[in-house]
């Protein structure tokens, strides 16, 4: 990962009529506008929803250190990842169903994220094919694939990728079913077919059957290596929580590594992502980026993250709930104020660049007892 130029912190000035003031308000108008099904798609997690809560709570075990009269002025928060140009160190996480939230679903993150400077990672699992995605916006984009089906489908979706022009894959080792949602199985829902199937045609590949029936994924780190030999396109692989997962997928030939629990949605009672990060980083030892989702909501948990070995974050419920709230103005506001608050607390934190987050940015919080 590298850093590119800097640039002036000037004072936010409020615009007249601006629709979100907060990424709460956005957060707000998001559940007013979805009905009960969405929402419960968008909010909730598997099992008992333990790992979705402790995601949050992992964030809120962590204070930061300031350091006062440094002199800072100027800011350095733009970066490279595997060759793509951020404005900040984000990137929007995959999400499936997306035309549960919003009508043209992907096609609207796109848009956003060209706008804003950054890059979403484009689900497999959308309504929109990956070549409709593509043509949405002219900014780069990632393209996520399943660790499931046979290889030759999985190949046959990259190619697709690679001829529309997506910058990297990004590969999902932690879905080879769906996870024991009980939040919809309490209201008998199932996302509908045409919310995820814009790429399968038609609807009923192995990938496809087996995400939905329950079968489970042959896959091994065996057959990541092989497709990974067969792409041109640099690969990260999602889904990474310990030690030894992140030493295969390097010794299999990945290009960067996502720490993730798939945000609480697939199995329940993993530990959160930010008590793995640590971990995962010191296995890597520098050898690949390594990039973190899960329960970041605000800026400042992006930094906290970053201080604690992350690269980039990857935002995801935070993107579906802004697109649900006014499609690609929606989040494009809401990756201003992730951004603008990011910056915040950079400054405030006495540090000017991402070179200089690091661990002696935070320390355990202590709540007093008494």
């Amino acid at each position: 990962m590298t850093h590119t130029d800097g640039h002036a912190v000037e004072r936010p000035v409020k615009q007249a009529g601006q629709k979100f003031a907060t990424l709460g308000e956005i957060y707000a108008c998001a559940r007013e506008r979805l009905d009960e099904d969405a929402w419960a798609v968008l909010d909730g997690g598997a099992g008992a929803e333990q790992s979705l809560r402790d995601n949050l709570a992992a964030l809120n075990r962590w204070s930061f250190r300031p350091t006062y009269m440094t002199g800072v002025t100027e800011l350095v928060t733009s970066t490279t990842f595997l060759g793509i140009d951020l404005a900040f160190p984000v990137l929007t996480a995959p999400i499936g169903g997306d035309g549960l939230f919003h009508e043209r679903g992907q096609c609207e993150i796109a848009a956003a994220t060209a706008m804003a400077g950054i890059a979403p990672v484009v689900s497999e699992a959308s309504r929109f094919s990956l070549e409709t995605v593509a043509e949405a916006s002219d900014g780069p984009k990632i393209m996520q694939l399943h660790a499931w089906g046979e290889p030759d489908e999985f190949l046959a979706l990259a190619k697709r990728a690679h001829r529309a022009g997506y910058a990297a894959l990004c590969v999902t080792i932690d879905c080879p079913t769906l996870g024991w949602r009980e939040r919809l199985m309490t209201r008998r829902f199932e996302t509908p077919a045409e919310q995820w199937s814009g790429n399968y045609d038609p609807i009923g590949t192995t990938a496809a059957n087996r995400l939905v029936s329950g079968y489970g994924s042959d896959w091994t780190w065996e057959t990541l290596a092989a497709v990974r030999a067969a792409v041109d396109s640099p690969l990260l692989v999602k889904g990474i929580l310990t030690a030894e997962d992140a030493e295969q997928a390097i010794s299999a030939g990945v290009d960067g590594i996502v720490v993730s629990n798939h945000g609480g949605r697939q199995l329940d009672c993993l530990p959160a992502t930010l008590v793995q990060l640590p971990e995962v980083v010191a296995a890597v030892r520098g050898r690949v980026p390594v990039a973190i989702d899960g329960g970041i909501r605000r800026g400042a948990d992006v930094l906290k993250a970053l201080a604690l070995g992350a690269d980039v974050v990857l935002v995801g419920r935070l993107t579906a709930m802004a697109v649900a709230a006014d499609g690609a103005a929606g989040l494009y506001a809401a990756l201003g104020l992730l951004r603008e608050e990011f910056e915040r607390s950079m400054l405030l934190a006495g540090r000017r660049s991402l070179d200089e987050l690091d661990r002696s940015v935070v320390q355990p919080r202590v709540v007093d007892q008494g």
